[in-house]
């Protein structure tokens, strides 16, 4: 290389101010390859102090291609080789160029080839076959063809490498995408979305995702009982942002700086991403609006393609974002009863669940069911919105009564509670609903019923701990309603047994070989003549023992099944009466008691009316029989009906008449023929205390409203004997005939009727 003129020594600057400002760490790596010494001196001294592209050079030197292959085994970033084409061989630098192409791998290098002896190697030939960049003979290589030829490879070594590093990024997107959309909570996401940021840059970075006031994590009560350990509410900063996650140097619970502030909220305004020096804020935007800021920190500036991959990045960042706040809104709906933000069922069952696998020992920690007597008729009276009102003054003052304990809504009227002993005491809970309610004026006072379970004794996990505190609240509804039961394992056997015997009654209604009408016979006080039957339905389990009807009837009520259970009462009793018609025995009336989960069944007065029609039975023969409290509902639908059923030729009786409270005045518009006095007031004529009064009354009442009065449970001469003299017109129980199969009273009826011959033919 020829001695370089003072004149030549000129630097050839991309950026002006580089020189001055180019980072000491960004420099472009030179590797000067050459037997002769004084072109590695004369190199540095000339290039020294060049900038290209915004950085510096640095040179690393070898004498010889076998020592230029070793830097290059170990240094992955060079830029250039300024190689020399003759060395220790006449053909070394070109068979350094070829290793380094095929066997070391480096196709973005950049190679400029010098040579002092042009004619060992043609140049077009050279130009033509290597993949090298320029070829010059040293002495044309003055310090401005020298610049510009390093500046030219350089660019181009840059391009190459930002392709790659774009290929590179578009990968690792590619590879981030999955990993992304897969997060379903935003801070799981935020932590992914920052760790996916850096691989994509590599190096040292830091960095924030940093969301929108107005998308922070909700922390209602779903998400409290369901709390990861780390999962707590990100702190508010002035500015309404919230740091959801953070990494490398900045932490999450940090305040964020004013400087930092100030870019955070100008690209949440702008909605922009904001590339600064070492410093980036992608804006995460949506279809509903700017939601966060992903703030990065690097050791460099970023080069235009980085800064391009990381604005499509921030478009699928701000994408799994929306998808994360989605998924949590559909957990919240999920896990969260809507109306009082508490935890749902789902919710209260995975907390149990928690808990069981937290705890150890569990001594102490109890589930309590909190269930609303009769919440269903204040709905029905107030409206269903001052009774949500109504529910969530109860869910506070629940809330408020025990602090420690979780509290969800795991029904429509039913509140669960985890806590301990102490917390869920059932006297304490009972006693939140001792004063009224005032809701818009109202003054509402509520009765509770309540069941516990210790989760000692419970099994399954969440859901067996529930079902024990169900267990126990059932027993406490029918034994102590407005009191609590505490469950035991009695209780479950007790259960599986109502269970079974459910299942034994559901078979015999399909089946109908266990069930069996008995028949009482009703009698006409004044002559004694049989008037009628009511049809009481019996069930004798499996063909062995009869199960009594004040066991098996409640069960089939509380299940649903006395819908069927009446349906099969009303047909039987409906085809017992045909055939006795058919075969001449005349003149009975069939009583035929109707629940009122039956009567009010959409199904009922269809199938009443075909049987009827079906069978074409006499006017009379047929009477069904209501309870008081039935009677007394006050719809105007009721009336309806019972027209319809008087229409059809049917009589209706008020059964066990006197045990509520009636109105007269509705009384009297009801189109009812018969009066059933109850049992309880007819046992009392026995009684010299209590003695006729009520029994009295009633049988007053009735002639006065043009009624058939008749009393039920007539065990006594003396209690028939009190009746008659009341002028009480019909009556039935033990005295005459206990409840007796079809042939048993068809032979009781039978023999009951030839006394009765005889005594007219003897009259005649």
């Amino acid at each position: 290389m020829p001695e370089l003129a003072a004149d030549d020594f000129i630097s050839i600057d991309d950026d002006p101010a580089g020189d001055s400002s180019a980072p000491e760490q960004a420099r472009w790596r030179v590797l000067i390859v050459d037997d002769d010494h004084e072109v590695h001196e004369a190199t540095v001294f000339s290039l020294g102090k060049t900038v290209i592209e915004g950085r510096r050079l640095e040179f690393l030197h070898a004498a010889s291609a076998a020592e230029a292959l070793a830097i290059l085994r170990q240094e992955d970033d060079i830029a250039v080789i300024m190689l020399d084409v003759v060395m220790e061989r006449e053909d070394s630098g070109l068979e350094l160029v070829r290793r380094v192409r095929d066997e070391l791998a480096r196709s973005d290098v950049r190679i400029v080839l010098r040579t002092g002896q042009p004619g060992y190697a043609p140049e077009l030939q050279v130009i033509r076959d290597y993949d090298i960049n320029d070829y010059k003979t040293k002495s044309e290589l003055t310090l401005t063809r020298l610049t510009t030829t390093l500046a030219t490879a350089i660019r181009s070594y840059r391009q190459l490498h930002d392709l790659a590093a774009g290929r590179r990024g578009l990968e690792t997107m590619a590879l981030s995408f999955a990993e992304l959309f897969g997060q379903r909570d935003l801070r799981g996401l935020g932590r992914t979305v920052l760790q996916q940021a850096a691989a994509l840059l590599g190096g040292s970075v830091s960095g924030l995702l940093v969301l929108a006031d107005a998308c922070r994590v909700d922390e209602d009560s779903s998400a409290r009982a369901m709390r990861a350990p780390d999962g707590a509410e990100p702190a508010p900063t002035a500015s309404g942002l919230r740091v959801l996650a953070a990494l490398g140097d900045l932490d999450v619970d940090a305040q964020l700086s004013p400087p930092l502030l100030a870019r955070l909220v100008a690209c949440l305004t702008q909605a922009r991403n904001i590339h600064g020096d070492c410093s980036t804020q992608l804006c995460l935007g949506g279809p509903g609006g700017v939601t966060g800021v992903v703030h990065l920190q690097t050791s460099r500036s970023l080069s235009e393609i980085e800064r391009r991959l990381l604005d499509v990045f921030a478009i699928n960042a701000a994408a799994s974002v929306e998808n994360a706040r989605l998924v949590e809104a559909l957990d919240r709906q999920a896990f969260a009863d809507p109306l009082t933000r508490l935890p749902n069922r789902a919710c209260f069952i995975a907390a149990i669940d928690q808990e069981l696998a937290a705890r150890a020992p569990l001594t102490g920690q109890h589930v309590a069911l909190f269930d609303l007597d009769r919440f269903s008729e204040i709905n029905d009276a107030l409206g269903h919105r001052l009774g949500d009102l109504l529910l969530g003054e109860v869910a506070r003052r629940l809330g408020a009564t025990a602090p420690t304990a979780l509290l969800a809504r795991v029904g429509p009227d039913v509140f669960g509670l985890l806590g301990d002993a102490v917390a869920l005491a059932p006297n304490v809970l009972l006693a939140v609903l001792a004063a009224p309610f005032v809701i818009e004026g109202f003054a509402l006072s509520l009765r509770a019923t309540l069941g516990c379970a210790d989760l000692l004794l419970t099994d399954d996990g969440g859901r067996g701990a529930l079902r024990a505190a169900t267990i126990a609240l059932n027993i406490a509804k029918r034994r102590n309603r407005g009191g609590f039961a505490d469950y035991s394992r009695a209780m479950a056997a007790e259960r599986e047994e109502s269970l079974a015997l459910l299942n034994d009654l559901r078979a015999a209604i399909r089946g109908e070989h266990d069930l069996q009408l008995f028949y009482q016979p009703q009698i006409e006080l004044c002559s004694g003549r049989i008037i009628g039957v009511e049809a009481l339905l019996r069930w004798r389990r499996h063909g062995g023992d009869f199960v009594r009807p004040d066991h098996f009837i409640p069960l089939a009520e509380r299940s649903g099944l006395i819908v069927d259970l009446g349906a099969w009462v009303l047909d039987a009793a409906l085809a017992q009466i045909y055939e006795w018609e058919a075969r001449g025995i005349s003149g009975l009336r069939m009583s035929i008691n109707v629940s009122l989960a039956q009567f009010r069944s959409a199904s009922f007065l269809p199938l009443v009316e075909e049987r009827i029609r079906r069978l074409a039975l006499p006017a009379g023969c047929v009477e069904l029989e209501i309870t008081e409290s039935m009677a007394m509902l006050g719809a105007d639908s009721l009336i309806e009906t019972l027209g319809r059923l008087k229409a059809l030729g049917l009589s209706i009786a008020i059964d066990d008449f006197g045990a509520g409270f009636s109105s007269l005045a509705y009384l009297q518009q009801l189109p009812v023929d018969r009066l059933k006095i109850d049992r309880a007031f007819v046992t009392a004529l026995s009684q010299p205390t209590s003695g006729q009064p009520i029994a009295r009354m009633i049988v007053d009442l009735g002639r006065a409203l043009g009624l058939v009065v008749i009393a039920e449970g007539v065990e006594t001469a003396e209690q028939e004997a009190q009746l008659i003299t009341m002028q009480c017109a019909e009556a039935q129980g033990y005295l005459y005939a206990r409840p007796l199969p079809a042939a048993e009273f068809e032979r009781w009826l039978a023999a009951r009727s030839l006394p009765a011959a005889a005594a007219s033919a003897a009259r005649q």
